[in-house]
């Protein structure tokens, strides 16, 4: 059981290293490109732009589920996803096997939504995703986009509720919105999705209450908690679970503050640690990436306790604080290191 339960946790862990690592290999490039989103990365007001189209979001979501338009979500989440796909190949391939790939990795979430390919279309997603916010989003609004989604996160959670709900709508759907961490190679996505809604189940709670399941915030608009014993809070003691789903934006928004610290602060305090193959990593970066680490280990710790928990607060907390302690010990001023 405890093997299960480490190999689970390791591979959470991983999935986190691949987008932040991804995210940060792709900084230079994306900067390069000219894939910069907004004219002044460090206007604050940026942030709130973003915040309300995701409140606008998860607005639609919310209707698409009561009103049994699921295919609706699910188009925009395979759009979103080859839309992403490409702003990654197309810095790494020529135009048109850059424009074939992206085509790829989204068709194979409509063919073949198993839990390796959600994975890896998540990884490239995660990895896009937060490059991208990371170039557009001065350190400033990259700490208010972060502080602001947390204290959201925890409402929607532990106040309104309406992310758990939200996230049991989109993990029918088998899509990249979470990320899928199998606690056995014997698990198959697919196979459990088709006894949703069986006889024995015609409800689709089976799903739920055999999973650990962990929902938050993205590139899609869901900032959530984690959710390991289902609907109703029922745990098996003693049982352990196929698989966690983490929400994709837990993995995204504490790295736009990685991105973004090796993006904004001065490289004369800050210089590249000459990693290969990651010009942008620098010491507030490195350190970012140990919080957000010391965030998930405790949110995967709460979690596997049997209750639901908001994932964002402990997540950018933690990459907030290493961040921090990082632009400090480089000597960075600490105004400077807020974006002030």
């Amino acid at each position: 059981m405890r093997k299960r339960i480490a190999a689970g946790v390791g591979f959470a862990a991983l999935l986190f290293l691949l987008v932040q690592l991804g995210a940060l290999a792709l900084v230079p490039t994306f900067d390069a490109a000219g894939y910069q989103a907004v004219e002044d990365p460090s206007d604050p007001t940026n942030s709130f732009v973003y915040i309300g189209a995701i409140l606008v979001a998860t607005a639609a979501m919310l209707a698409a589920f009561k009103l049994d338009l699921q295919w609706v979500v699910r188009g925009f989440v395979v759009l979103a996803t080859a839309s992403l796909s490409w702003y990654v190949f197309s810095v790494l391939l020529p135009p048109l096997p850059a424009i074939g790939a992206s085509i790829v990795v989204a068709a194979a979430l409509v063919v073949h939504p198993e839990w390796y390919v959600i994975d890896t279309a998540g990884v490239v997603m995660g990895a896009g995703a937060a490059g991208l916010f990371g170039i557009s989003f001065g350190l400033l609004p990259a700490l208010v986009l972060l502080t602001a989604l947390a204290i959201y996160d925890a409402i929607s959670v532990y106040g309104t509720e309406h992310m758990l709900e939200l996230a049991e709508g989109v993990m029918d759907l088998n899509l990249p919105v979470v990320l899928v961490v199998p606690t056995t190679l014997s698990y198959s996505l697919r196979d459990d999705a088709t006894d949703v809604g069986s006889e024995d189940d015609p409800d689709g709670d089976e799903r739920h209450t055999e999973d650990e399941t962990a929902h938050s915030d993205a590139d899609t608009p869901e900032p959530g908690g984690t959710d390991p014993a289902g609907p109703d809070g029922d745990t098996r003691d003693g049982e352990v679970r196929d698989a966690l789903f983490i929400g994709l934006g837990d993995a995204v928004i504490p790295t736009v503050i990685v991105a973004s610290a090796a993006f904004f602060l001065p490289a004369s305090l800050t210089p590249s640690l000459g990693v290969p193959g990651l010009p942008a990593m620098t010491v507030p970066a490195l350190t970012a990436m140990i919080g957000t680490f010391a965030g998930l280990f405790t949110l995967l710790w709460m979690v596997l306790q049997g209750r639901p928990h908001a994932g964002l607060p402990l997540l950018n907390g933690g990459a907030i604080g290493g961040y921090l302690i990082g632009a400090l010990a480089s000597g960075v001023p600490l105004l400077t290191a807020l974006g002030l």
